[in-house]
């Protein structure tokens, strides 16, 4: 199978290539501008894999994916490239608005003309995966859980990007007859995260014995998927899924951000100890705007109709995480020292 990935330099798209590689044996054409977030250090050892190739092209540039359609001819997309950082959603929502948005777009309208053109076999078989995130259903009470039928909601720039672009593949599957699914993912966690995330960026600082900056009072809930068990599952919605559905992917590990960072703190006051434990570095900081409270999904529906399970919970999925990142300093110090040193983003634009 050749499946075209879009976005394949970043944290899930790297994870999701390695696993489509050399584990499923699928021919994987990689599509990736190389903003900030991508590091093609991430690939380097599918760099001379047979089944493993890449381009460097933007989603927005029309021509550059008519002729990665025209010449991979892929079986299938799994379409993940976009701007994922809310902070940086808050003070550069344009950026959001041409890449998930606009390019999300121009993506499916270059996959519906080249679906239309395949053999009748062919056409039948395609798929096109649109990677999306639950924020798009805002923010959640102190119960319940995000389900495949509620009701979008989105409180920051980013997450109301990715709701946009979630619409536009229901709405060409309804109106073209364009075989798209979507998939809503809690936060991922894992190998070769871009720093400026929570779990790699407390990892770091903890290392240079810098502050832990916690949001408000650290009470903010997300539910925690580890990045492999993210992409076993991406493949199952792809291959699997019920066209023009929609399915949650969730770890069941829900965790406030405070635990979170204690979490880290105990694992490197374990693994790499020190004068002090880490926890004496957290440092309450002003909340982010718009701050959503709580995320949770109900996985249920891929549970049920694909049999995915995590095989990763929040203990054993942490201990790999930062392990990883202990072992791998050649892959996060030039990005910490070049591209983003962990000063803080995010907030409010003043007038």
């Amino acid at each position: 199978m050749k499946i075209l990935v879009t976005g394949g330099a970043g944290f899930i798209g790297s994870a999701l290539c390695y696993y489509l590689v050399k584990d499923v044996g699928a021919k994987v054409l990689n599509v990736d501008a190389l903003t900030y977030a991508a590091n093609p250090a991430s690939l380097h050892s599918l760099e001379d894999h047979p089944g493993y190739r890449f381009v460097k092209a933007n989603i927005c540039d029309r021509k550059a994916i008519q002729k990665v359609f025209e010449e991979f001819q892929p079986d299938a997309v799994i379409h993940l490239a976009a701007e994922s950082h809310v902070d940086r959603s808050i003070t550069g929502a344009a950026d959001f608005i041409q890449t998930n948005i606009v390019g999300t777009f121009t993506l499916l309208d270059v996959a519906r003309v080249y679906w239309q053109d395949l053999t009748d076999e062919r056409k039948t078989d395609f798929r096109f995966l649109q990677v999306s995130t639950d924020e798009v259903y805002g923010s959640l009470g102190a119960d319940g859980l995000f389900h495949e039928t509620t009701a979008y909601d989105p409180s920051s720039p980013y997450s109301a990007s990715k709701a946009a672009s979630d619409h536009l593949a229901i709405a060409w599957h309804r109106t073209y007859g364009f075989p798209a699914l979507i998939s809503n993912c809690s936060n991922n966690y894992g190998p070769r995260q871009f720093p400026e995330k929570l779990i790699p960026l407390v990892f770091i600082n903890a290392l240079h014995e810098k502050n832990l900056p916690v949001y408000g009072d650290g009470s903010n809930i997300r539910d925690w998927l580890y990045v492999d068990d993210h992409a076993r599952a991406l493949h199952l919605i792809m291959t699997r899924g019920r066209l023009g559905e929609k399915y949650n992917v969730g770890g069941r590990n829900e965790h406030t951000n405070l635990q979170v960072v204690h979490r880290i703190c105990d694992l490197l006051d374990t693994m790499r100890p020190a004068d002090k434990s880490c926890r004496e570095l957290i440092t309450y900081v002003t909340d982010r705007p718009g701050h959503d409270h709580r995320y949770a999904i109900d996985a249920t529906r891929l549970e049920t109709e694909l049999g995915w399970s995590a095989q990763e919970n929040f203990e054993t999925g942490m201990e790999k995480t930062i392990a990883w990142y202990l072992d791998n300093e050649d892959w996060w110090r030039p990005l910490h020292n070049r591209v983003y040193g962990g000063e803080r983003l995010g907030l409010a634009a003043k007038k």
